[in-house]
């Protein structure tokens, strides 16, 4: 975490660092660190939250003593306590005492009285500069949004920090929170880090079993066929040999025989090869044909368990529980589709034929060997051991050293990926240096763990060329002394040493290949622990038949003793949570941070475990229906609005159950219809990956849109409004309450004044309701902890 900071302890000014932290309040983040600022936050900061993430980004920008300081939208994840702290200590005190230019872009009009100098734009363009009195004439507009804003005291309620939904930050940070409130901390919260070193700590041996998962994937029918044909083709090749030796062997004795006879006439010398050749034609043949079948067996077998392992693997990410994709870092689940898959695909097979081939000539030699020469039988114990003690230890090293390779190289593209990532912010903080010597460290030890991995190779090499050199120098030997006291033809003479010679080539590509195919399986032993979690239960009590037509008509929700946690081996986050929502009823949750208010709109849609109680929809038990009917009738936007790659039309209507007259009507009420006519093509104009084509607010006013065209009775809304701007929250709180009128409204508030108008208000406090009832009637009771949110923005 300090390396975030773009710091190095060696020469790191101790003092200010503190002060930085200070100042960003990020002491308090740190000391549930397990390592504090020495923890390692992993690819992107994937252990930190949204809030924790932007206060490291401004600790860096105050921590370098530049002149001009740039924040952009600082305070977009940060609540109003954070925010105002940053804003006084870190902005007007801290950078104002350094005398540092700074550059400050927000939709926060409530920092803009502390500006010296602002500037307002609008589509790309300067709208009007100067002091806030100079905006007042010459943007009227601009200042009542500020006045009104000042009036209303818009300020955020709750240290809520941003919380992207169904990341793994969620559940940590609820799970921590309630741990701490227990005194029992929670050592799941720890093994964040250790994910980051799991290639490097696994170096135990692979089981077998992992092969028996490969050949069952294989299927009953492919798998026979491929071992059938390996033992036929070399049988095959062996018998082609012995023909040949026993032809010349025949060629041999026809020609002694002829200088014994002194043949005069050529007729009665010559030797007949037609028979021989005949023979030696058609296990050619067949030689081809089994070639071609044993490797037509080999690609189908490996397309086969390839094909057989994608599928199932993509099956489980598809009904897998949103816990996996929370706690597994997104770089591993890509591993197994991308690389996993890969070498299970293109590896593999080859490995495996190759094994088996050397395996089935190494034996083929050593049994044509023995026959030719018995003796030979005599040397093949010492050996045996030699070969098994020099494979024992080059496979140990071999498979740590390839699994070294693989280790070092993540590092090494994650260094690559986020540096092209963050190019921008290396080259404001001129770290070109700290990347480009961070890259050489990276490479240098993925050269490494490379170089001994093909010195590995070159010692055993070396020292089965000494074996076969003694397996030929016996062979020749035993052979020699064989042909001078037995009638052993020259035919089968030549062929033992033939064999000989290959012995050494056959047992290094052995020991290569099963090394290679211990780390190959590792491939296999990954993807099927992932095939192997558990998926969600999509099956109900209830079929989707027998699901009343139109549920839910009404859209009342009861809550009945509901307790529920993000997974068996976590604390409870909801505790005998009891509330009923009327039908067409708006209804605003807030509490502070862990006080479980995402966790609630949650259990809504079965995304966390329900261990206790029930949840009772338009008078249904949720959790009897069928999951993918559930979460299709509701609808929910969250604070980082979701658009996917395609069209406007498929991101309102992915199903295209809809009209263009709707679509258009939806579009109308979320006031996007001047935008989307402006663009070409209308409805089929393109949205690009995230909806990066669309500003925020556009993006938010989308999925209110695609909420209104779904036609769901109940509609949650968690934080919606957290990152937009005034103008943008205005349009989508009257939409709400004009066209989502008759249905029921659960609001997840991040601004105190979103719930205000609220039928009623319902406040969380470590996963329990603590107060619910009309705002009017919490605001009279002095003493409620709503009335304190209220008084705290004031």
């Amino acid at each position: 975490m300090a390396g975030s900071l773009g710091l190095r302890w060696a020469v790191a000014p101790y003092p200010r660092y503190k002060e930085v932290i200070e100042v960003c309040q990020l002491q308090p983040d740190i000391d549930t660190l397990p390592q504090g600022d020495q923890t390692v936050i992993g690819e992107r900061g994937i252990i930190l939250s949204g809030g924790q993430r932007q206060r490291i980004s401004v600790a860096r920008a105050l921590y370098q003593q530049t002149n001009v300081v740039f924040l952009d939208d600082p305070f977009s994840a940060l609540d109003i306590h954070l925010s105002d702290h940053l804003m006084h200590e870190g902005i007007l005190k801290f950078l104002r005492q350094e005398k540092r230019t700074v550059v400050l872009v927000t939709h926060k009009l409530q920092y803009l009285p502390h500006a010296d100098w602002i500037i307002a734009m609008r589509d790309g363009t300067v709208q009007t500069q100067g002091t806030l009195k100079d905006i007042q004439y010459a943007e009227p507009e601009l200042f009542e949004q500020w006045r009104t804003l000042m009036n209303r005291q818009n300020k955020e309620n709750s240290t809520e920090l941003k919380r992207k939904s169904f990341r793994r930050a969620m559940y940590s940070r609820d799970t921590l929170s309630l741990a701490t409130e227990d005194e029992d901390e929670d050592s799941s919260t720890s093994t964040d880090e250790d994910s980051l070193r799991a290639e490097l700590r696994h170096r135990t041996t692979i089981p077998w079993s992992s092969f028996a998962t490969y050949l069952r994937a294989a299927g009953l029918l492919l798998l026979p066929l491929l071992i059938l044909s390996q033992l036929t083709k070399h049988s095959l090749m062996v018998a082609i040999d012995f023909w040949l030796a026993h032809w010349t062997s025949h060629v041999i004795a026809a020609q002694v025989e002829s200088a014994e006879r002194n043949c005069t006439i050529t007729r009665d010398c010559e030797f007949s090869h037609s028979s021989y050749l005949q023979v030696f034609c058609v296990l050619c043949g067949l030689g081809i044909v089994l070639c071609l079948v044993t490797s037509l067996a080999v690609e189908w077998t490996g397309l086969r368990v390839a094909k057989e392992l994608h599928c199932s693997l993509l099956r489980i990410i598809v009904l897998a529980p949103m816990r996996l994709f929370e706690t597994t870092p997104l770089g591993n689940i890509l591993n197994r589709f991308s690389t996993d898959t890969n070498t299970i695909d293109q590896h593999i097979p080859a490995t495996m034929e190759c094994l088996s081939r050397s395996t089935l000539l190494c034996v083929s030699a050593v049994g044509v060997i023995s026959y030719v020469t018995p003796v030979f039988l005599i040397a093949l114990l010492p050996l045996a051991i030699a070969c098994y003690f020099i494979q024992k230890y080059f496979r140990v090293a071999s498979r740590d050293l390839q699994q070294l390779e693989d280790s070092t190289e993540m590092p090494l593209l994650s260094h690559y990926s986020q540096t092209i990532e963050g190019l921008t912010t290396i080259r404001a903080f001129r770290h070109e240096q700290k990347f480009k010597k961070k890259l050489l460290e990276h490479t240098d030890a993925n050269n490494i763990s490379s170089l001994f991995l093909t010195a590995a190779n070159r010692w055993l090499e070396v020292r089965m060329e000494y074996v076969g050199a003694f397996v030929v120098l016996i062979a020749a030997v035993a052979s020699i002394t064989n042909a001078l006291y037995s009638q052993v033809s020259a035919g089968l003479v030549g062929l033992g040493l033939t064999y000989a010679l290959m012995v050494s080539n056959y047992l290094n590509w052995i020991v290569r290949n099963l090394a290679d195919m211990e780390v190959q399986l590792g491939c296999v032993k990954r993807v099927s622990a992932l095939i192997h979690t558990q998926p969600e239960s999509y099956d109900g009590l209830m079929t989707p038949a027998q699901v009343p037509a139109g549920w839910p008509k009404y859209g009342e929700i009861q809550i009945n003793n509901l307790s529920v946690r993000y997974d068996t081996s976590l604390k409870a986050v909801l505790r005998h949570v009891n509330a009923h929502i009327k039908p067409g009823q708006k209804v605003g949750i807030c509490g502070r941070t862990g006080s479980g208010k995402s966790s609630f709109s949650l259990a809504l849609f079965r995304m966390v475990d329900t261990f206790e109680g029930q949840i009772l929809i338009d008078g249904i038990d949720i959790a009897k229906l069928p999951l993918q009917t559930l979460r299709s009738k509701f609808s929910i936007i969250l604070q980082d609005p979701i658009l996917f790659s395609g069209t406007i039309r498929f991101n309102l209507d992915p199903e295209r159950k809809a009209t263009d007259k709707m679509l258009w009507e939806a579009l109308e009420i979320a006031q996007l219809m001047p935008v989307v006519k402006a663009l070409p093509g209308g409805l089929d104009a393109t949205v690009t990956e995230g909806g990066e084509n669309f500003s925020q607010g556009q993006r938010q006013l989308f999925c209110l849109a695609r909420a209104f065209v779904r036609k769901s009775s109940i509609l949650i809304m968690d934080e919606a409004t957290a990152s937009i701007d005034m103008a943008t929250e205005s349009i989508l709180q009257k939409v709400v309450m004009t066209a989502f009128a008759d249905r029921t409204v659960v609001t997840i508030a991040h601004r105190v004044h979103t719930i205000l108008g609220s039928d009623a208000v319902i406040v969380m406090k470590h996963g329990a309701i603590v107060e619910y009832d009309e705002p009017d009637v919490l605001l009279e009771q002095k003493d409620s902890v709503f009335s304190a949110f209220v008084r705290a923005d004031k």
